[in-house]
């Protein structure tokens, strides 16, 4: 059941990140397959590296009332880029809308997914 839970994610994000590139100009996904690599190392950099950002910014996010939050998102999906070939970004303006709109497309899928999960066939 783990792994039905983990492969379901990996599929989500992978939608989340094509949805975006279709949102924000300036962040483009080559393919399905891109995004499915990208959101595994996007798992991957939000497990270890974002933290230590996160840690690292506390003060500055602090002051900028949690603003910065967005850049360490954008930070991170310039990482993945990097990482991953297929993944474009045009710059800073395109990696922090993409990282706000990442966030948004994935909450809502995530709360559909549930949503759907709790209907009961009868």
């Amino acid at each position: 059941m783990r792994n039905l839970q983990i492969l379901i994610a990996l599929v989500l994000n992978a939608v989340a990140l094509l949805l975006t590139a279709n949102i924000v100009p300036g962040f483009r996904v080559e393919d399905f397959t891109t995004a499915v690599l990208a959101a595994i190392v996007l798992g991957v950099v939000n497990t270890f590296i974002k933290p230590i950002l996160s840690f690292l910014s506390a003060p500055l996010t602090i002051v900028t009332l949690g603003l910065f939050a967005f850049v360490i998102n954008a930070v991170v999906l310039f990482i993945v880029a990097a990482v991953v070939s297929g993944i474009v970004i045009d710059g800073w303006m395109p990696a922090i809308l993409a990282a706000i709109v990442l966030s948004i497309v994935s909450t809502i899928l995530n709360t559909l997914l549930k949503d759907l999960g709790k209907l009961k066939l009868t």
